[in-house]
């Protein structure tokens, strides 16, 4: 029975369109090899330009090395790239990653949708080449030649790194510290692609939003599958529910490299830490408020009780994957419009108001208790210009006064922190259950698009200020 089930729930991801053709497939390999080719020519135009001696530039080279969902082989067809860039010590992120590269780049008439992120935690440049979504932060080592199999562990190599190249490394340190610390890597990868696909549709997969990011679920799931080796599928999705619906937060998650010690010591400040796969003292970067709190366990307690029959012969994994419903569990609403008169401009102005989106959270949790951040994205068809719209769930009496103009002014002065001029508008609002309805139904993958006014949609800079990295 446990083969079939998880056989079935195989074959239920397939049906999704979780698994990714081989043409596409193909296709973002194709996309890797051709951007390995332009940084090597990059280093050596750099060098170059850098007057190092021949010797120097016939040596001078770089490499990309993927990680996030594609490196751990968990994509879908709606997934980006992540590729870091590992370049030699002479070339600078100011001048030659963010303007020598991004022109090499913007020149190539397979890129398109090209910009810089450079105010992020990991700073990128993020852009479509072949059509396939691309985010490209740099890391750089003290050499001039970087070896295409370059072993991100050696303390040598990257001894005295900046703090940047050192963030922007740590997604490719854990892509590999699951590899070599997972027993049944394809065991794992479904499992994960599972869970993903899962935290999606109950609305509680976006990190800037307090929820989850990919790194989280990759951690939870990994350390299932360390505690739970030769394991099947079907058995593994109950034994995660069951494990986390009951965890003794904030005892942190930790994924060990050898005996699973009975004591902890835990100094982060969050109230479900995770302690990052490839250190001792890092974790990962949480934004998880009370409120998303209460909504994860809530799901995690919905999960357990859904799967602790996963091997009668009628249990059906669509109830698991069913959408959180909104307009079922709250009557009011507080809605944020974000609008610019460009579509570019507004790509830019919802990822800055995205990094920021917590205080608000927060804000509203000190007033009314409670709030919860849907992470789906809407569109005001009312409004003519470009425009992308949130519902965050709000459990409000007739008692409840909200002074929605203070909570504007606060907001809007934190927002206006550190920009040199407002990028669009934003409107605030406690609105009723019927306004949700009456919004464009389309739910568009979190923390990834928004509206151009027009019915289209355009890349958001979704980890705009706040990204540690994407899975």
């Amino acid at each position: 029975m446990e083969i079939e089930r998880s056989v079935s729930l195989l074959q239920y991801m397939e049906d999704e369109g979780l698994v990714p053709s081989g043409k596409e497939e193909i296709r973002r390999r194709n996309v890797i090899v051709k951007l390995k080719q332009i940084v090597f020519v990059w280093a050596k135009k750099i060098a170059y330009e850098h007057r190092l001696p021949k010797s120097c530039i016939r040596a001078a080279s770089a490499t990309i090395i993927t990680y996030g969902s594609y490196g751990l082989g968990v994509h879908n067809h709606e997934s980006d790239v992540d590729a870091l860039c590992v370049g030699p010590g002479f070339a600078t992120r100011a001048e030659d990653f963010f303007i020598v590269l991004r022109n090499m780049l913007e020149n190539r008439p397979e890129v398109s949708e090209i910009y810089c992120v450079k105010d992020a935690k990991v700073p990128l440049i993020r852009f479509k080449f072949d059509g396939v979504s691309v985010d490209l932060p740099y890391a750089k080592i003290h050499g001039i030649s970087v070896p295409e199999d370059v072993d991100v562990f050696n303390p040598f190599i990257f001894a005295n790194m900046d703090e940047i190249s050192w963030r922007s490394l740590s997604g490719v340190r854990a892509n590999r510290s699951i590899f070599q610390l997972v027993p049944g890597i394809e065991t794992y990868k479904s499992l994960l692609r599972c869970l993903k696909f899962w935290a999606r549709r109950r609305g509680i997969y976006c990190n800037l939003f307090g929820f989850f990011g990919g790194v989280h679920l990759a951690v939870l799931v990994a350390v299932i599958c360390q505690r739970h080796p030769d394991t099947w599928l079907s058995a593994l999705v109950s034994i995660f529910f069951k494990t986390f619906a009951f965890w003794a937060w904030p005892t942190p998650v930790i994924l060990f490299h050898d005996i699973v010690p009975t004591h902890y010591l835990h100094t982060e400040k969050s109230l479900m830490p995770i302690q990052l796969p490839c250190s001792l003292n890092e974790y990962c970067r949480s934004y998880i408020t009370t409120s998303t709190f209460g909504r994860i366990r809530e799901e995690f307690l919905r999960g357990h009780y859904m799967t602790k029959d996963v091997l009668s012969s009628n249990f059906d994994w669509k109830i698991l994957f069913e959408p959180f419903s909104y307009a079922y569990h709250y009557a009011r609403y507080f809605k944020i419009r974000l609008s610019s008169s460009d579509r570019n401009e507004l790509r830019d102005w919802v990822g800055w108001v995205k990094c920021r989106l917590r205080s608000l959270l927060v804000k509203l949790e000190d007033l009314l208790g409670f709030c919860d951040p849907n992470p789906t994205e809407y569109v005001d068809a009312t409004l003519q210009a470009p425009n992308t719209v949130f519902f965050w769930g709000l459990k409000i009496s007739r008692s409840h006064k909200i002074d929605i103009d203070a909570i504007k002014k606060e907001f809007v002065k934190n927002i206006n922190s550190g920009s040199e001029r407002a990028l669009g508008k934003i409107d605030l609002s406690v609105v009723k259950v019927s306004e949700l309805h009456d919004m464009n139904p389309e739910r568009t993958e979190a923390c990834r698009w928004v509206s151009d006014g027009n019915g289209q949609r355009i890349p958001v800079a979704s980890n705009y200020m706040a990204q540690e990295w994407r899975w």
